[in-house]
């Protein structure tokens, strides 16, 4: 390949260095996270099967609300990209404030569902022979629901401050605030679950509580930090002294948000009637599921990275009306995020048979992680493909056609498969698993294919306030 070719497909080293000075620090702090989490996990796997089963159960069904509001996110975060990219102060000021409401509506459901029907939906995932297992997994399913529903309220809020800083290119003071959270839950983990410096083991209930730290002390960090340098960002000036946001622009981010909001909604809803599935192959599936997905977030976190310097090193350039130079830039990036993940994927691959070991459970349970981690790696490049295609869509405003892409994909295809594998099938739970990866194949293709017709390109914020 000559250079000229090498350029067109990876870009120049300025261009490279912008990805990376957007992109590095949004992976450090989710792969800190993530390993925190990692480290949450084996923590709580310590303390046995039931109790990691417990948290995995009620982390799969927290998944619906963190996407719901990740969906409310993204869908202003159109807009603040795009405001930013044409010196738009008003209009970020405006898209905080539709934030702010979405959370509050958003966090307030989700905790009366939880608090009224935690142990339904605790229920939907329990299948085993052993009542025993059952009663167990319960029990501490509803230990740590009915504390851990209470991080929704400093996550959420959190995620309107996080959110608006990356799409103003801000995105080291999210990085470090994270860092600092992420010390306070490994600290507090280790005290409160196990009971240290003389205060009594709170087992799943700690773990809970130390994750209620964790987002407190993030929110207060990004919350101070913005507050603070209204110099730098003049839309921080009256940011909070009403809730007012002009009813043209209300209307477009309501139409544009609302398919995201769906779209991850429905996603979440997904991938958790798709670990209910599994469940259906019994307790050690759940297990192996569990171990699977801790070790496969971690080594997701550069795919997700470049998504997001996607969103915003896209939006910025259309709302700037470069609609040329939107597109050359995204095929470079979207290269970037399948190499980068290749590269990821044979590590992962590398730490398969060895990352269930950490664990106090049976062997069975390490030989189905460790199957399903193997399958995870190869399929990491094609995963940052579709993901790269999703912020792509989503950079230019188009969202009906995100949700197509994503959220239908996951209901009508995904789904259904699933069901027929688990219900009208005795295959065992790694046949399950595999074939319902490979639907990725499926919707890569179909990303491909409308990235390149660039139904994406639009400027949506043009004489919008």
């Amino acid at each position: 390949m000559n250079r000229l070719a090498l350029k067109k497909h990876l870009g120049n080293r300025a261009f490279m260095k912008e990805f990376l000075i957007i992109a590095m620090p949004i992976a450090v702090q989710n792969g800190i996270t993530n390993f925190v989490s990692m480290l949450d996990n084996l923590m709580v796997g310590q303390l046995g099967t039931h109790q990691m089963n417990g948290v995995s159960i009620v982390n799969q069904i927290n998944l619906i609300p963190y996407l719901a509001l990740f969906g409310a996110m993204a869908g202003a975060g159109i807009f603040t990209a795009q405001f930013y990219g044409s010196g738009n102060s008003e209009g970020i000021k405006y898209t905080f404030r539709f934030k702010l409401c979405v959370f509050a509506l958003i966090v307030t459901a989700v905790i009366a569902v939880l608090t009224g029907f935690g142990s339904n939906l605790i229920t939907l995932f329990l299948h085993s022979e052993n009542a025993g297992d059952v009663e167990l997994t319960m029990q501490y399913g509803l230990d740590y629901i009915s504390v851990v529903m209470w991080s929704l309220i400093p996550f959420g809020l959190c995620q309107v401050y996080v959110s608006t800083l990356r799409e103003v290119g801000q995105t080291v003071v999210p990085m470090k605030a994270g860092l600092i959270a992420v010390v306070v839950n490994v600290v507090m983990n280790w005290v409160l679950i196990f009971g240290k410096f003389g205060l009594p083991a709170m087992g799943v209930k700690g773990a809970a509580l130390a994750t209620i730290c964790a987002r407190v002390v993030e929110l207060i960090i990004v919350a101070v930090w913005l507050h603070t340098h209204s110099e730098r960002y003049a839309f921080v000036k009256g940011l909070l002294s009403s809730l007012y946001i002009p009813g043209r622009l209300l209307g477009n981010i309501i139409i544009k948000c609302i398919p995201l909001i769906v779209n991850e909604t429905s996603w979440a809803f997904g991938m958790t009637f798709l670990n209910q599935s599994y469940s259906t192959r019994g307790l050690e599936a759940v297990a192996g599921v569990n171990i699977c997905s801790t070790l496969s977030n971690v080594f997701c976190v550069f795919f997700i990275a470049a998504g997001d310097a996607i969103a915003i090193m896209i939006g910025q350039l259309l709302g700037a009306g470069k609609k040329e130079e939107a597109r050359s830039s995204d095929r470079i990036l979207c290269n970037y995020s399948v190499l980068g993940s290749l590269a990821l994927g044979v590590i992962m691959l590398l730490c398969a048979p060895f990352f269930p070991l950490l664990y106090n459970t049976t062997q069975e349970v390490r030989g189905i992680a460790t199957t399903m981690l193997v399958v995870s790696s190869l399929m990491l490049p094609v995963i940052a493909y579709t993901n790269a295609a999703y912020f792509t869509l989503r950079s230019g405003g188009n969202t009906f056609v995100t949700f197509i892409f994503d959220g239908f994909f996951m209901l009508c295809v995904v789904v259904p498969f699933s069901y027929l594998l688990t219900r009208f099938t005795d295959l065992p739970i790694i046949p399950v698993y595999m074939l319902c990866q490979i639907t990725e194949v499926v919707k890569a293709s179909i990303g491909f294919v409308m990235v390149r017709k660039g139904v994406w390109v639009n400027n949506i914020v043009e004489n919008m306030t």
